[in-house]
């Protein structure tokens, strides 16, 4: 390490405010626009709005080591924001950091780097099985073009004699997921989740698999499908009672639902289940569930294996971040 410098951090790199954009004048294109989430690493073009910051000036730093640097440096220990969360730039340009010459930035840059291309890889592959699985439930629950459909007689473009129309209330019941503040989280095997994706792992759990959620509060509409015990948030629903029905099945048939069209919520978007338990929809007997699940479930298998992949490679990325970019781990 005898080649690092210290310096600060106002001489690494630049960051500049986004740019305003309001809703009215976006205009569909290829264009991606970024908002303020987290340290993101954008390949193309792109749209930083006003709520964002973006790197204006690497001043000759490797651009890929400049994004894995920020994530190490917890940018929201840098809040001054009382009520709204803000970036205290004038606390951050005065930080020292620890710097390596640019080779080495590049050598750390490609070791990371490799592992979230194997994870991006895994993505496309368990994007295109997801769909290859969707469009299986299509063909056979809403085309209706199931195996022996071609001697099946339909009454008002639905089949008789395998499914029947039903309340949502009658199909599945949902329940509220439990409390877990953040400093209560105990690192763990057990998935704890959001509304949207799986935010931690805890070392208890309150559901056993598989675990079928949706979002409850903040943000609704995406289904996630969790084959191991975990702990569904408060912020999400989760399948209580599949009640006979394949949870694969259900599945595929809570992705057909528009769960957004429920919101009751003013200002943080909430899922009014009282109008969706009177949703009608046509449920499909047990024996052609089982069929689809033949189908389905192998492809299933195929995306949680790359999902148990993703996670390792995570574990060990975020296990070498901290190493290489505090010299601690030679390159």
């Amino acid at each position: 390490m005898k080649d690092w410098k210290e310096t600060y951090f106002n001489d690494f790199i630049k960051l500049n405010r986004g740019f305003d954009l309001p809703d009215s004048k976006i205009k569909e294109g290829k264009y991606p626009i970024v908002a303020s989430t987290i340290v993101q690493y954008i390949t193309s073009n792109y749209w930083p709005l006003n709520t964002a910051l973006y790197v204006k000036d690497f001043k000759g730093n490797d651009e890929k080591y400049v994004y894995y640097f920020l994530i190490t440096m917890h940018l929201e220990n840098f809040n001054c924001g009382a009520g709204v969360p803000t970036l205290n730039q004038n606390h951050l340009h005065k930080q020292k950091i620890l710097l390596p010459p640019l080779p080495t930035q590049t050598r750390i840059a490609s070791i990371l780097s490799a592992y979230d291309d194997l994870i991006e890889v895994n993505n496309q592959r368990i994007k295109l099985l997801e769909e290859t699985a969707q469009e299986l439930y299509k063909e056979w629950f809403v085309r209706m073009r199931f195996p022996g459909y071609q001697d099946t007689r339909f009454v008002k473009g639905l089949p008789e004699g395998y499914g029947e129309l039903t309340y949502f209330k009658d199909f599945i019941k949902l329940n509220r997921g439990f409390d877990l503040p953040e400093h209560q989280i105990k690192e763990g095997d057990y998935p704890v989740i959001a509304s949207t994706s799986i935010k931690a792992y805890h070392n208890q759990y309150k559901v056993k698999a598989p675990i079928i959620t949706t979002g409850r509060s903040g943000s609704l509409g995406t289904i996630l499908y969790v084959n191991q015990d975990g702990w569904p948030l408060n912020t999400s629903l989760y399948v209580k009672d599949f009640k006979g029905n394949d949870p694969i099945y259900v599945y595929y048939t809570m992705k057909s639902i528009d769960f957004e069209s429920f919101n009751s919520g003013a200002g943080v978007p909430t899922l009014n289940q009282n109008h969706l338990h009177k949703l009608k929809l046509w449920i499909a007997d047990k024996n052609l569930q089982a069929k689809f699940k033949n189908i389905a479930y192998p492809i299933f298998q195929q995306i949680e294996t790359l999902q148990q992949q993703n996670m390792h490679l995570r574990q060990i990325r975020d296990r070498l971040l901290p190493r290489l970019i505090s010299g601690k781990l030679q390159v």
